[in-house]
């Protein structure tokens, strides 16, 4: 009956923007341009792994998976940022917000996932050579993505469903600039033991777990490297992880920021800074990363390139 008596809020209004002295004109234009290089990005990645026969490959198989992950990221977040810009309002309605906080830590759980699983797949490449066939065979890496998938979406389910037992009790002012688990406890009124407990257990699990498995992962393959006694070999091996390693550090310092602000001496400028580096910043560096310091994927970008121009040139020939 108590819940009864609640004032029902029907929406939340974003107080992330509120502290900026920015022109809304110019934070869509930015914000517009950024989501616009998230796609193109991750999609040029996508489409590169599935023509190119060169990276039909276990690390270029999970690659696109981070890719597909990047775009449902920033999906799930900016278009409402950009819609509320061009509107000039910072609304949302109660089960939008439920729904972006069940796809937001979806998404996000299943990405830590496997950056995890792509820190194996070094492993086996770097410590396993001989058995890198077996270990990570068409059927293998089929079970670990789907296992990701279905690990980052077990823990959003959990807390989405505790999240919309939350009474608000008229409150409805987030300071964040999107729908998240920590946001909505601040401003809830009822008992928020559960989902405080959920979080920190799915923070050993979902967070924790994979983080040590990828330091683990890089012990062995630092100790595997440092008995090759070639400089060249050493060289080489390394490289090959380069691009892993500061895709580990881009997700995981963000998502640690995100996740593990205080909550006093934080202030909201920095917050939305720290949001928007989880939601648009890292999506937009991985594909970067990956086409900057990799020869392949490079090599793949101009054989499709050519082959475009080809068919452009020989095909307005023939009209």
């Amino acid at each position: 009956m108590a819940a009864e008596n609640d004032t029902q809020v029907r929406e939340f209004i974003f107080l992330g923007f509120s502290g900026l002295p920015s022109h809304p004109a110019f934070l869509f234009v930015m914000f517009l341009a950024a989501y616009l290089a998230i796609l193109m990005g991750n999609l040029m990645i996508l489409v590169l792994v599935l023509v190119d026969s060169c990276l039909h490959s276990p690390m270029y198989f999970f690659l696109g998976h981070l890719s597909c992950l990047d775009i449902c990221v920033s999906t799930v977040v900016v278009p409402k940022i950009l819609v509320n810009l061009l509107h000039q309002q910072n609304t949302i309605s109660y089960k939008e917000c439920l729904v972006q906080t069940f796809f937001l830590i979806g998404f996000a759980g299943c990405e830590l996932a496997l950056i995890a699983v792509m820190a194996y797949d070094r492993y086996a490449a770097i410590c396993r050579p001989l058995h890198y066939s077996v270990l990570m065979s068409k059927r293998v890496c089929i079970q670990l993505a789907s296992a990701t998938w279905v690990w980052g979406f077990l823990d959003s389910a959990v807390h989405a469903a505790l999240a919309s037992r939350l009474s608000f009790c008229g409150a409805n002012q987030i300071p964040h600039i999107f729908c998240d688990v920590p946001p909505l406890l601040q401003i809830a009124c009822s008992d928020t033991r559960a989902n405080e407990l959920a979080n920190h257990i799915t923070s050993l699990f979902v967070g924790l777990c994979p983080i040590l498995f990828i330091i683990l992962s890089y012990v062995c393959i630092l100790a595997s490297v440092l008995q090759i006694r070639s400089k060249s070999g050493r060289s080489k091996a390394f490289s090959t992880c380069a691009s892993h390693l500061i895709i580990v550090i881009l997700c995981i310092g963000n998502g640690f920021l995100n996740y593990n602000k205080p909550n006093a001496g934080y202030s909201l400028e920095i917050d939305t800074l720290v949001s928007a580096m989880f939601c648009i910043v890292t999506p937009m560096l991985n594909p970067l990363v990956y086409s900057l310091r990799n020869k392949e994927v490079k090599g793949a970008f101009r054989k499709v390139l050519n082959k475009l121009m080809d068919c452009f040139i020989f095909g307005g020939k023939l009209h």
